[in-house]
């Protein structure tokens, strides 16, 4: 039996590019707007959620009521796409592996809890490219449900079994290990734990990430 990638499929924020300090900055504002005080514990319990999780939590851990989740949700995206517009910093050892899928054909996707406004910000500075890039908003279930990893393996026709997901929250992993592919996770906010398991690696960052790494969490065929 062999390890064949049949594709690559890479989260965003906190993976791809360094938008969580972004992210953490709209967060503060949204917090203090709130009348509260933004804190690790929550950051670590919303991180690779949709909006349309993370928002109601952040009102519920205020004690806010939850009639506010679309007048909150607008304000962070709004936020957000400011924000972004600085051009958030690509995170260490993407560039490289990205060249070596490029060199060895091996299909990429984007697959990220963000909504779409907030990929395509990311997206027009340049980087990938991607063969398919998925956003929160455009699947009915988001991360930690498969849905959002299994949509990307469908499109790219690949057997998500052949697939890896590169991940940094739990959200994410649970995903990618519901859809049935590798994860490497490279968690990147305080107090965020992934555990490792049989098809599931965790590392420091994604220096020093090759394709045979990546291969080894390949379900042999």
């Amino acid at each position: 039996m062999t390890e064949v990638l049949g594709a690559v499929l890479w989260d965003m924020d906190g993976l791809l590019v360094d938008t969580e300090p972004a992210w953490t900055v709209a967060e503060v504002e949204l917090a203090a707007e709130l009348g509260g005080v933004w804190n690790d514990q929550l950051k670590a319990a919303i991180v690779g959620t949709r909006l349309d999780v993370a928002i109601p939590t952040i009102l519920e851990h205020y004690g806010k009521s939850l009639d506010l989740a679309d007048w909150a949700s607008a304000w962070l995206l709004d936020r957000m796409v400011t924000l972004f517009a600085r051009g958030p910093a690509t995170l260490p050892g993407v560039n490289d592996l990205l060249s070596a899928l490029r060199a060895a054909g091996v299909p990429v996707a984007l697959v990220s809890s963000s909504y779409r406004v907030l990929v395509d910000a990311v997206l027009i500075g340049g980087l990938g490219p991607f063969d398919v890039t998925i956003s929160g908003d455009e699947v009915e279930h988001g991360k930690p449900h498969p849905e959002p990893y299994l949509t990307a393996a469908l499109r790219l026709g690949v057997d998500p079994a052949s697939c890896v997901v590169l991940e940094d929250s739990v959200a994410g992993v649970l995903s990618g290990e519901a859809a049935g592919c590798g994860v490497l996770a490279v968690p990147s906010v305080p107090g965020v734990q992934v555990l490792s398991g049989p098809r599931t690696l965790v590392r420091d960052s994604l220096l020093g990430v090759d394709l045979d790494l990546l291969r080894s969490l390949v379900r042999p065929v």
